[in-house]
């Protein structure tokens, strides 16, 4: 279910539009229904109404006529009449047939109206019943004709008897029923339509209008290469809470901006301020007469020069004066692993298909060494290739160390992290070598992905996008 509702905020606003405008027509189609209906019962019961009325009027003058005359003779009157046109006839009881229902709403209906017309019937029924199974109409071309000449079989027509207060017979009268509002249900379809149409076409050009500011700053945000002060800022446009929105998240990243500004002079101040001192250390040094203490102390400053170098270049990641250039990338990986086999390191060049991306070399490389820094450190050896996807390039180091606990895969990339005991400071390294390399990869728009493997040791993965 969820998988059909929409994602966007267009998608879900015009979907509560249509199954609003869908409940509301559904709710206007029964009420139109029901008027129809309604208007349908008010007709027929008129109707027959008004046969019953003409047909009471015309018989008390023909039943006077011929009481008179059956008087004159000395004849007693006659208690019933013969069927007459129109459906009308006069009858000794009530025109029910076996198992057939009457109509208590028709019958409410017509007792009302006829109490209008000063006549109180003793009783009223009324149903409904195919004219194919009336005996009258049957019995009645005419009456056939009258009612449809194709299909008066199947037509239902409304028979209502009264019977007279007197008790002396019944009345009784047909009256076709209208067809129900099929003209209704068409005529609400073709509204429905018409109205989504237009009111779609003019909410889906307003919501794009006012969405567009919000999708343009969603797409600022989702830009992970994106660094605040880099690009324009997002234009303030749209509905009022829109440009707030907007003016917010533009005066945060101005601030962003300002505070990385800081940053990176302080690093530069710092990283400036140290080195001078370690070089005037390291020229001091060289008057220590104890070899092995000269050796331990010339490392530690190497160690401290190299952290203050990763921490400057970690600073410097997405403000590199270097553009990117088209590279083969296969060629760089080869120039890196070739630096450590000159060195005799256990380094080894897999598969390597050639494939030209933009990339920062220096910076590329630079990564690539912290990774197979890392693997050579805590596994051993290194083992790089290049895996080439439809969509990225994979840059692949494995190692034959002890691999890293899952539940601490995470905190490896963040700053100063070394993980558990084996990955200490004595066994070199400051804890930024796995950020510094993540870094660069999302530089370039990838990532820096790490993996036990299953049969021992760490897999690093460094995606760029193709």
């Amino acid at each position: 279910m969820a998988r059909l509702v929409p994602r966007s905020l267009l998608g879900q606003v015009m979907l509560i539009l249509a199954l609003g405008l869908l409940v509301g027509q559904a709710i206007s189609g029964v009420l139109l229904l029901r008027a129809a209906e309604q208007r349908r019962d008010t007709a027929v019961v008129n109707q027959l109404a008004l046969r019953i009325v003409t047909a009471d009027e015309r018989g008390a003058m023909r039943r006077a006529m011929r009481d008179a005359r059956r008087a004159e003779r000395g004849l007693p009157p006659m208690p019933a009449m013969r069927p007459g046109a129109g459906g009308i006839e006069a009858a000794v009881s009530s025109p029910l047939l076996p198992g057939e229902r009457r109509a208590p709403r028709y019958e409410a209906a017509l007792r009302e109206v006829l109490a209008e017309q000063g006549i109180a019937p003793r009783s009223i029924v009324i149903t409904t019943r195919l004219a194919g199974e009336d005996p009258l109409v049957i019995a009645r071309p005419r009456l056939q004709q009258r009612i449809d000449p194709d299909g008066w079989r199947e037509r239902r027509i409304a028979v209502a008897g009264i019977e007279r207060q007197d008790g002396s017979g019944w009345i009784v009268v047909r009256q076709p029923l209208p067809p129900r509002g099929q003209r209704v249900i068409g005529t609400i379809v073709f509204q429905t339509l018409v109205i989504f149409a237009v009111l779609f076409a003019l909410l889906a050009f307003a919501l794009r209008r006012m969405t567009r500011p919000l999708a343009e700053l969603t797409a600022r945000l989702g830009d992970e290469a994106h660094r605040p002060g880099e690009a324009p800022l997002v234009e303030e446009r749209g509905p009022a809470d829109m440009r707030a929105l907007i003016a917010a998240y533009n005066a945060m990243e101005t601030r962003i901006a300002a505070l990385l500004d800081e940053k990176d002079v302080m690093l530069g101040a710092i990283g400036h301020d140290l080195k001078t001192p370690l070089a005037a250390l390291r020229v001091r040094i060289e008057s220590v007469p104890d070899e092995v203490q000269r050796q331990r102390m010339a490392q530690g400053i190497e160690d401290i020069t190299r952290t203050l170098d990763d921490i400057l270049e970690l600073a410097r990641v997405g403000k590199s004066a270097e553009a990117p250039e088209r590279t083969d990338l296969a060629a760089l990986v080869g120039a890196v692993v070739g630096e450590y086999e000159d060195m005799g390191q256990p380094v080894e060049l897999g598969e390597a298909p050639k494939m030209a991306l933009a990339l920062r070399p220096t910076q590329l490389r630079r990564a690539l060494r912290n990774l197979i820094d890392n693997a050579l450190r805590y596994g051993g050896y290194a083992r790089v290739e290049i895996v080439s996807e439809k969509d990225a390039a994979i840059i692949r180091i494995d190692d034959g160390g002890p691999g890293i606990p899952p539940s601490q895969i995470a905190a490896m990339m963040e700053p100063f992290s070394r993980g558990e005991a084996s990955r200490n400071r004595a066994t070199g390294g400051a804890g930024l070598g796995l950020t510094l390399a993540r870094a660069i990869a999302q530089q370039h728009g990838g990532d820096l992905v790490l993996a036990n493997r299953p049969e021992g040791g760490l897999r690093a993965e460094m995606r760029l996008p193709r």
